[in-house]
């Protein structure tokens, strides 16, 4: 019940007016976002960089509705990738389609698309198409596999809660395409995605284990330490390098756990939101954890 409701709330303006009159939830937000601008998201990555994080930016922006502002988006991430070269950070970049008008205009989406693919290929970097909601994943996929034909620098993100990713991954390792595999943070119907967290995450294991026997360099993306355990002992039983594949977590979650795997010598990613955008993204990400309710009730409490 607290998950849908925070979901219902993640899309309502009059809630999100009342919550940031609070200086102190304004105040918390930033354990989750990097910052409103460019150069706070900056710091944050060179930040994780110093403990041998590796990082993926990541330009909040949900309901574009204009070419112009789909225009703007292709700009800003042509400025993030500037940024990682200019500042010499270990991090790609992340995107999601509706950013770059894929509810306007199919083409002009792969078009802005294909500008960031192609922007990032000349600088040696590489770019992650996020997921969306169910009712957008055939448009993402259709899109992804233009920008595969053409660029090996561009991935895909998977979501275990979906029936139909274990086939979706089938497909995509034929052309051995790069996957973060996550859990999904959409509210969905029960006629495409799995109801129960069990069965969730039961799949969210059958499906790190058929990317990991793959042999392409995939994501796992996941702040669960049954998920981490399971991926770890598989690897470890198959003899799976900590080089071939990568833990992704998100910024401010875990913390603890990041360090500690890097620790162990496995490779983490961090994504590293920021931007004006930020308030859906957080409310997300407070429906997926409950724990992150609980600390974000604390501190503001505090102030």
């Amino acid at each position: 019940m607290t998950k849908a409701v925070l979901l219902y709330l993640s899309t309502s303006e009059g809630f999100k007016n009342f919550l940031t009159r609070f200086k102190s939830f304004n105040n918390v937000t930033s354990r989750f976002v990097a910052g409103e601008e460019l150069p706070q998201a900056v710091e944050a990555i060179h930040h994780l960089n110093q403990k041998k994080i590796s990082a993926s930016f990541d330009h909040l922006g949900e309901a574009i509705s204009s070419e112009k502002e789909a225009g703007d988006e292709v700009r800003e991430y042509i400025s993030i990738l500037d940024a990682i070269e200019e500042n010499a950070l270990d991090s790609n970049v992340s995107v999601k389609l509706t950013q770059l008008g894929l509810d306007i205009d199919r083409k002009l989406c792969f078009e802005n698309a294909r500008a960031i693919v192609e922007a990032a290929a000349s600088r040696r970097n590489f770019v992650r198409i996020d997921m969306e909601d169910s009712t957008r994943t055939d448009s993402t996929l259709e899109i992804f596999r233009r920008l595969r034909d053409e660029f090996e620098n561009v991935g895909i993100v998977i979501q275990s809660y979906l029936y139909r990713s274990e086939k979706d991954i089938e497909d995509l390792l034929g052309a051995e395409a790069r996957m973060r595999l996550c859990k999904g943070a959409y509210k969905e119907p029960a006629t495409v995605a799995f109801p129960k967290k069990k069965d969730v995450d039961a799949n969210y294991i059958r499906l790190m284990e058929a990317l990991l026997r793959s042999g392409v360099y995939h994501g796992i993306a996941t702040h669960d330490e049954n998920m981490i355990a399971a991926t770890r002992q598989f690897a470890s039983s198959r003899g799976i390098a900590a080089d071939q594949f990568e833990f992704q977590m998100l910024y401010g979650v875990r913390r603890d756990l990041q360090e500690t795997l890097i620790n162990e010598g496995w490779r983490v990613r961090v994504y590293v939101p920021y931007g004006r955008s930020w308030y859906p993204y957080f409310m997300r990400r407070l429906a997926e954890r409950p724990a992150n309710i609980w600390f974000v009730m604390k501190n503001m409490m505090k102030g």
